[in-house]
């Protein structure tokens, strides 16, 4: 898949604008975010990075102590303060200053600090996650800390059956995959699906 004229066009009004530009790319678990994030990527190779909100999960360890692992994704299992913090250092790029982002392994469980490099010089970063649109929980900030953000809405029979196919593809059972993708996940997607009328665009993959 490639990316839409249209999306391209307003890519290329973005970066035209000069300077550092945030793009972000929201929506419900499943619902394609990484796969347009890659596509953006793919078609500006040498202008943008991907810096997906994932990185800044509580680790395991942590989302045990406090009792929330029964839940991890929802708004509260993450470093908002953290990734809002990154946000700004990413929006004013120092001169020579390569700016580091975590990145979240799904075959670890948790983030890596440190994975992601973002160069001064690199125009665009294109930003992803569920809550880039949400307003409490700590995400408040965010929206206001990007250029633009799409939000990305695809039919729920198949964004669910991505998510089954995914909880499976990293170590649940079927019966279990199924159950966190229609308890914990929909819960979170209700969340997201409620910002979408923030959003500057409505993508359907």
């Amino acid at each position: 898949m490639t990316l839409t004229p249209d999306l391209r066009r307003r890519l290329d009004a973005l970066l035209a604008t000069g300077g550092r530009r945030l793009l972000g790319i929201a929506g419900s678990p499943g619902a394609g975010k990484s796969t347009l994030a890659a596509q953006v990527g793919e078609a500006y190779p040498h202008d943008a990075v991907i810096v997906p909100m994932d990185g800044f999960h509580l680790a395991q360890s942590e989302l045990e102590r406090i009792g929330r692992a029964d839940r991890k994704g929802a708004p509260d299992t993450f470093d908002a303060a953290g990734f809002v913090a990154l946000l700004r250092r990413l929006r004013d790029p120092q001169p020579d200053d390569t700016v580091y982002a975590p990145e979240y392994r799904r075959d670890l469980r948790n983030g890596v600090a440190g994975a992601i490099a973002v160069p001064a010089d690199v125009p665009l970063v294109v930003v992803e996650g569920n809550y880039l649109l949400l307003d409490d929980h700590g995400f408040g900030p965010v929206a206001g800390l990007l250029d633009e953000c799409w939000f990305v809405a695809p039919d729920d029979t198949v964004r669910l059956a991505r998510l089954v196919a995914r909880h499976e593809a990293f170590g649940k059972a079927p019966d279990a995959a199924r159950a966190w993708a229609h308890g914990p996940d929909e819960r979170n997607a209700a969340l997201v699906a409620a910002t979408a009328s923030r959003a500057d665009v409505l993508v359907r993959l």
